[in-house]
């Protein structure tokens, strides 16, 4: 799947993953390819990326929302 990190700042993340866990504002889940779609709100906490190279990765955010649609994942983070 095609992931964006994205903050008003700067993108800290652009490419294929294989997986996302995000902190949602219940918890912490986790999207694979081909999720259903969905809009969530987010929480301060790290998001692990496994990308296609099956590499692991975090980033720390401060809140935001993600969108899933089309194999595609987007992550409005503060």
């Amino acid at each position: 799947m095609n992931l964006e990190i994205v903050t008003p700042d700067k993108e800290l993340y652009s490419g294929e993953a294989s997986l996302v866990q995000l902190p949602g504002i219940d918890g912490l889940f986790e999207i694979l390819n081909s999720h259903a779609p969905l809009i969530s709100a987010l929480k301060k906490g790290k998001v692990k990326v496994v990308d296609a190279q099956n590499e692991t990765k975090f980033f720390e955010v401060r809140g935001g929302v993600v969108e899933v649609l089309n194999n595609k994942v987007l992550v409005l983070a503060e």
